[in-house]
């Protein structure tokens, strides 16, 4: 870039001193006028030397930002995937427990019923057995007594 830009501020130079070297000749004048003028040049091209370092030096502490702007992004993904890891495995364990604990539950529940039922059934059993005895022994006891027999053949048990 700062040859180009050197590049046409001396050719605009040369195309102003041509026709006037064409007239007159090379003078003494003119010299001091081109080495003022190689003089100039020179401090202009110092100083892009100088922008450019500038931007150089720029550049350089704008990779080491960038870079550490990239790092700190890393960081915080990977926080991001830990901490979704541990969220994760907590719902999985919460949701396992609560399972097992159902399962848990229900298969005492189902013994208890199992138990409720046996129970039940002995019961029914018994009082079957016990009604079926009451029953006989009212029975003979209506062959004895009129009223006895009455209710029996009310209730339609004889």
């Amino acid at each position: 870039m700062k040859k180009a830009i050197l590049g046409s501020f001396l050719f605009v130079i040369i195309c102003s001193a041509v026709p006037a070297l064409a007239a007159e000749g090379f003078t003494q004048k003119d010299r001091e006028m081109l080495i003022e003028l190689k003089v100039r040049m020179g401090e202009i091209d110092k100083r892009f030397e100088q922008v450019d370092k500038r931007f150089s030096g720029l550049r350089e502490d704008m990779n080491k930002r960038f870079e550490q702007v990239d790092k700190r992004f890393e960081e915080i993904l990977t926080f991001l995937a830990i901490l979704a890891g541990v969220f994760g495995s907590m719902v999985v364990a919460v949701f396992g427990f609560a399972y097992w604990d159902r399962r848990a539950i229900l298969t005492k529940a189902r013994e208890e019923v199992r138990e409720m039922t046996k129970a039940d059934r002995n019961l029914i059993e018994k009082n079957s057995l016990l009604l079926t005895k009451l029953t006989e022994a009212m029975r003979r006891m209506a062959d004895k007594s009129p009223d006895i027999r009455e209710a029996l053949q009310h209730s339609n048990l004889l």
